[in-house]
């Protein structure tokens, strides 16, 4: 298996830390508001990472922190008029119901800032100690001179960093380039006790002890968006080296932007979508297609008209499980489409390419289709079609979306013989009654009767 790697900035082969085993960590939400439709991507991506690992039979611990103290939250709950634990509360919550809605598994483990605050003031403590840090009035600073190897993720130079648009002014900082590591708290701002003072722990130093604390000191993988990799990952990254010399992960993915009919999301524009707005219009499934339609590092740009061809697309897997009555298969699955298997898994090998792993299964859709096959190579295709489709998160409901409902003429016809049957039943005429239930049922459809009326249903005979 090939990952590009944005520490070594080149494909290489995953040779997980411990056999069979895969440790994974990816940036998870900072709870001010609901996340938007780019957030979506990062999330979707590494559910399909965890997936696939696990199809390969690794077993992988998956963690996926929650920024639950941030500036952002703090600022919201002031908006909102409540407190910063019931704005992370609220945010939590919904992040949580729309991550369901959208057909991602929840992670092995699922952190919150706010639980480790302990281990995060440690970890500062460590740094300052080790020359690495400084503390100025309250507020602790990481020294980026101080570690030679600062910026190698992200290739920015020190020297680059001087204040200006990206780069705040701080007088108290040694540095321009070096990142707050302990904020000290204003009034009626949240905080928590330290050798420094009343404060709040700094964005980046979350993440360091939240992966440390599940995964080890080095863990395997390290994901997020491309948005994240400086300075977010670049400062976890210094701080986990210069606390124990050793790298935080061995592999760093970050999947690519996402834009706007060709503009950047912007709430100004007027073209900022969150994953809820996206959701009520539009299925999950053709929001995930959408996304892993296109390679993960690659841009990406939404429009409606993509995400309505998408919507088409999952349709026609569906259509496809359907022409060959996919709920009433009972063959076991065997090595007859062997080929489009291994196409599949040399597609996620390859550095995650779900865009050639998706072309796969249009090869199986079209077998299916395909009626001048033997009926049971048509089914053989659908079971691979599912079994591949799953692991991209794809057919997670099947039963519901597979029910085998009827267009509405077919649906009136057995109500208005259902209706003729209740009226010879009511004249005691149980002989045409009986024969109606019998021939319908000779047809593969069987009438129930209940106390509360006759239902109908198709049978698994059903031709």
């Amino acid at each position: 298996m090939q990952i590009y790697n944005q520490l070594s900035r080149q494909k290489e082969e995953f040779i997980p830390l411990e056999s069979g085993k895969v440790k994974l960590y990816a940036c998870g939400p900072t709870v001010y508001n609901y996340f938007h439709i780019g957030n979506a991507r990062a999330f979707l991506f590494f559910d399909v990472v965890r997936r696939y690992f696990e199809f390969r039979g690794y077993e992988v611990t998956y963690v996926q922190n929650i920024t639950d103290i941030e500036d952002k939250i703090i600022a919201q709950s002031l908006d909102e008029g409540i407190s910063f634990e019931s704005v992370a509360a609220k945010y939590i919550r919904a992040f949580l119901d729309d991550s369901a809605a959208l057909g991602i598994r929840p992670p092995t483990i699922q952190p919150r800032a706010t639980e480790v605050v302990a281990e995060i003031i440690a970890l500062i403590a460590s740094l300052i100690e080790k020359g690495y840090a400084y503390e100025v009035m309250g507020d602790v600073y990481f020294d980026t001179t101080a570690l030679p190897e600062y910026g190698r993720l992200s290739g920015k130079k020190i020297e680059d960093q001087l204040p200006g648009a990206r780069v705040e002014e701080n007088l108290c900082k040694r540095n321009p380039s070096d990142f707050t590591l302990w904020k000290h708290s204003k009034p009626g701002e949240p905080f928590w006790q330290s050798p420094w003072g009343e404060g709040r722990p700094g964005w980046h130093s979350e993440c360091v002890v939240m992966g440390q604390k599940y995964l080890g000191e080095t863990f395997d993988i390290h994901g997020g968006g491309s948005d994240l990799v400086f300075p977010h990952h670049e400062n976890e990254l210094a701080q986990a080296v210069a606390s124990t010399g050793k790298p935080l992960a061995n592999y760093w993915m970050h999947n690519g932007f996402l834009n706007i009919e060709g503009a950047k999301m912007s709430k100004s524009l007027k073209n900022f979508f969150t994953a809820r707005d996206i959701l009520a219009q539009h299925s999950a499934e053709a929001i995930r297609f959408f996304f892993l339609s296109k390679h993960y590092r690659s841009p990406v740009d939404f429009s409606r008209e993509l995400i309505e061809e998408a919507e088409r697309a999952v349709k026609n897997f569906y259509s496809a499980l359907k022409s060959v009555r996919y709920l009433r298969i009972t063959a076991a699955p065997d090595d007859t489409y062997t080929a489009q298997r291994e196409e599949f898994i040399q597609a996620m090998d390859d550095d995650f390419n779900s865009a050639k792993a998706i072309a796969v299964l249009f090869d199986l859709v079209h077998h299916c289709r395909n009626e001048s096959l033997p009926r049971s190579d048509r089914e053989q295709a659908a079971l691979l079609l599912v079994e591949l489709g799953k692991v991209l998160g794809f057919f997670q409901s099947l039963e519901e979306s597979l029910y085998e409902d009827v267009p509405d003429t077919i649906q009136k016809l057995m109500e208005l013989i259902i209706a003729y049957r209740q009226e010879a039943r009511a004249r005691k005429d149980w002989q045409l009654s009986d024969r109606i239930r019998d021939d319908l049922k000779a047809l593969g459809i069987e009438l129930k009767d209940t106390p509360a009326g006759c239902s109908w249903s198709l049978s698994d005979k059903t031709p």
